[in-house]
């Protein structure tokens, strides 16, 4: 069976205007264990080092570290370094591949005597409006050209992601982590977390359950240009329920399904589930994040790297 190791490097550096007095925050940075995706260690340095660390599981699976500062401090820097080995994911039988998805999506509806299965019920947490996805009849009427009357739900959910990879433009400066799904919707533009809020959008407004995945991607550097450290980011993609299989995962932003190249943080309603940093302080005045990503594969580690500083050292400096 096929698998590669990828090492992963997420450095999150606040130099805040003023002063903190105190802090707390919510990190998402561990990467799930999943049948196909295996956390071969990972690292997370803190500093300054907080007083109390703690780490639990949130209502989704997904492994949160809580760090908690009560003194004062004038910036924050975190680092979450780790090794994953990815093997191809399954994919759906050709039964579950060409179940018509309305009766997938009859299968979801509420009924008074009706008994979901555990799948089904689960995925219902994933079929209503979100904080950041709205139900509307726009998002459905968009979403007809591909969910065509008999369609396999498969088969339309991956013409909906061609439609979305068709019709919008990757813009960097079109939008903010909190704009409106329907702005981007209306401008035909954005980056990965609007078209992924998008088509979970149109996938809810026809009935279907979706749901928000985070995590990172292979980026591969312009022909004979070399991979850089930081250069790369996190990535948003959509996971869809196909019943008698599981969650079909679906890239909007790269027109393809996620595989050997996509590695899963973790999972939500939308963006907002799965943040990969929260947090609430008092003091600070403005701050904006610097964030550095690097996903280098096993065999270019070296080359990358060399025998440089650990994360532990880097923190030292």
């Amino acid at each position: 069976m096929t698998f590669v190791r990828y090492h992963v490097r997420h450095e999150t550096l606040y130099q805040y205007d003023q002063v903190v007095g105190e802090s707390h925050h919510l990190l998402r940075l561990t990467p799930r264990a999943l049948p196909w995706q295996r956390n071969l260690e990972h690292h997370l340095a803190i500093a300054p080092e907080p007083p109390v660390r703690s780490s639990f599981l949130d209502s989704f699976g997904n492994r949160i570290t809580k760090i908690d500062f009560t003194a004062e401090h004038e910036y924050l820097r975190i680092i979450s370094e780790f090794w994953v080995e990815l093997r191809e994911r399954p994919k759906p039988s050709a039964a579950a591949a060409k179940v018509p998805w309305e009766t997938v999506r009859d299968s979801l509806r509420y009924r008074a005597d009706r008994k979901f299965p555990a799948d089904h019920l689960q995925a219902t947490a994933f079929r209503f409006v979100s904080t950041n996805v709205p139900i509307d009849s726009q998002y459905a009427a968009y979403a007809r050209e591909a969910f065509l009357p008999g369609r396999a739900l498969v088969e339309a959910a991956d013409a909906l992601m061609r439609m979305i990879h068709r019709d919008f433009r990757f813009d960097a400066t079109a939008t903010e982590t909190f704009t409106p799904v329907e702005q981007a919707f209306k401008a035909r533009r954005g980056v990965c977390q609007d078209f992924s809020h998008i088509m979970i959008a149109c996938l809810r407004s026809v009935g279907l359950a979706a749901r928000y995945m985070s995590g990172y991607i292979l980026t591969h550097p312009p022909e004979g240009k070399e991979r850089l450290v930081g250069a790369d980011a996190t990535h948003a993609w959509v996971a869809v329920f196909v019943p008698d299989f599981g969650w079909l995962e679906l890239d909007p932003t790269n027109a393809l399904r996620p595989d050997l190249e996509h590695i899963t943080l973790g999972w939500g309603r939308d963006f907002s589930d799965i943040t990969p940093m929260r947090g609430v302080l008092l003091g600070g005045g403005g701050h904006e994040p610097e964030i550095a990503v690097t996903v280098v594969p096993e065999e270019e580690f070296a080359s990358l790297y060399g025998d440089g500083e650990t994360y532990l050292e880097e923190l030292s400096t």
